[in-house]
């Protein structure tokens, strides 16, 4: 009981507003500093240094989908009119174009992620077309991880035939919750019956590794409802599993408000997490990094064990490569020095790109410290243990470090000198452990920025 009462009480202190650290300075902390051509120079730059060793990774971002799902936070845009695929599929193979004679040689692909939006939205042929003259410009990297978002309700067989021709072997399927009532208040129907005949005919074609999304926290979610979804994930047991807290932010994604007096309580979102793992472990899943779980026999776990675990805006990845290029509209790129985003609208996004005028939205170039700040959070993410650089630590405030000390004697985490490892009941603060490295955050306090609650 006293553990129970310890614990809540950790929520209640933790449960504040914090980045998810996809990034580091996350993006309403960037500064903008490049002009003009400032930022192929910088690709330029970075593919020299790491891309032409380490090969790339590539992100493409379709943003359209046929209905609304009210929990999301992407960047979407709701329409059923398929025409828009012509335009969009002609301004991402303009964009990559741009890429190819910024790197000045054929780039080698290690990693290939579609993402939405819902990019089965887009027909077979539309697909194979976009990303068939893409490969056909690449080499490809023989041990290359290639994956898409799947929509069970609009991934066909022939998506499936399609993109496994393309050498794609692996595929994340949103299902959020099986709960009805759940589904019903999110406007996520899906029945039981589609996800599983999906899931087998990705198998059957030879998909190696299948991912399962799924989110705590949502309208009317209780222990017997989650229970009951863990049940059928059990019936199909993907490769690998995403359990994602909710990020409730109806002032941002209006939608949201529809349900808001139904969601659970702070205390009985982290219950619902910590059933929902129990169950999951019990199933035979080991915990990687944060939120993901993954089948002794998948590469993720293999990857954990031997220290090799990546993360970037994809989530985690067996690459841990240093350049990220992101097509489309809102795409990210990464190439570790710096970062862009595309312009959000597609429409503006395909305006520009007819005119070849400059799609970039935000930028930011990384100083040294950031790189220092960026490692030292991704091995926090990855690892659950990192060394603290002198200069880091020289630049922390005394509230973060007693902030430090506080959670030493709370047991989240232990620190010894330099070295920071992060203990098991410290893993569901771990966005909060980033978050005293967090110089931009301190620097920039006058900057109201909304982020979810990290529990």
């Amino acid at each position: 009981m006293k553990a129970m009462v310890a614990q809540e009480k950790l929520i209640q202190k933790y449960n504040l507003p914090v980045p998810r650290y996809t990034s580091y300075p996350t993006v309403p902390f960037w500064e903008n500093q490049m002009k003009g051509d400032d930022w192929h120079s910088l690709v330029h730059q970075a593919f020299q240094l790491y891309g032409k060793e380490d090969g790339i990774a590539l992100y493409i971002h379709f943003p359209f989908c046929e209905s609304l799902c009210t929990y999301c936070g992407c960047n979407k845009y709701i329409t059923r009119n398929h025409e828009v695929e012509q335009t969009y599929s002609d301004s991402l193979l303009k964009e990559w174009k741009g890429y190819l004679k910024t790197f000045g040689e054929k780039p080698r692909i290690k990693s290939l992620h579609l993402g939405g939006g819902t990019p089965s939205f887009f027909s077979p042929e539309a697909l194979q077309k976009v990303l068939g003259t893409i490969l056909e410009s690449c080499e490809i990297d023989p041990a290359k991880e290639f994956s898409f978002e799947g929509h069970p309700n609009n991934t066909t067989s022939e998506h499936l035939r399609v993109l496994k021709s393309l050498g794609f072997d692996r595929v994340s399927f949103g299902i959020q919750d099986f709960d009805p009532k759940v589904q019903e208040a999110i406007h996520r129907i899906q029945p039981f019956e589609k996800v599983a005949e999906v899931t087998e005919a990705a198998r059957n074609l030879g998909f190696t590794s299948i991912n399962f999304d799924l989110i705590y926290g949502l309208p009317h979610q209780t222990q017997e409802t989650l229970q009951a979804t863990f049940g059928k994930v059990k019936e199909l047991l993907p490769d690998r599993i995403a359990f994602y807290s909710y990020a409730h932010l109806p002032s941002v994604f209006k939608a949201q408000k529809s349900f808001e007096s139904f969601l659970p309580k702070e205390t009985e979102k982290r219950k619902l997490y910590e059933f929902g793992k129990s169950l999951l472990k019990d199933f035979g899943y080991e915990e990687v990094g944060m939120d993901h779980f993954a089948l002794p026999h998948d590469p993720l776990c293999l990857a954990k064990d031997m220290g090799t675990l990546h993360r970037n805006f994809m989530g985690y990845t067996l690459s841990p490569g240093k350049i990220m290029i992101g097509l489309g509209a809102s795409s990210i790129s990464d190439v570790y020095l710096g970062y862009a985003q595309n312009e959000k609208n597609h429409k503006t996004y395909n305006q520009q790109i007819a005119s070849a005028e400059n799609i970039i939205q935000r930028n930011h170039r990384n100083s040294e410290l950031d790189l220092l700040t960026r490692d030292l959070i991704l091995d926090l993410i990855c690892r659950h243990e990192a060394e603290i650089p002198a200069k880091i630590w020289d630049e922390l405030p005394s509230l973060n470090r007693r902030n430090l000390e506080e959670m030493e004697q709370e047991g989240l985490l232990i620190r010894k000198e330099n070295q920071l490892v992060i203990l098991e009941p410290g893993i569901a603060f771990i966005r909060n452990i980033c978050f005293q490295f967090d110089l931009k955050m301190l620097e920039r306090k006058e900057v109201t920025v909304q982020f979810s609650k990290s529990i």
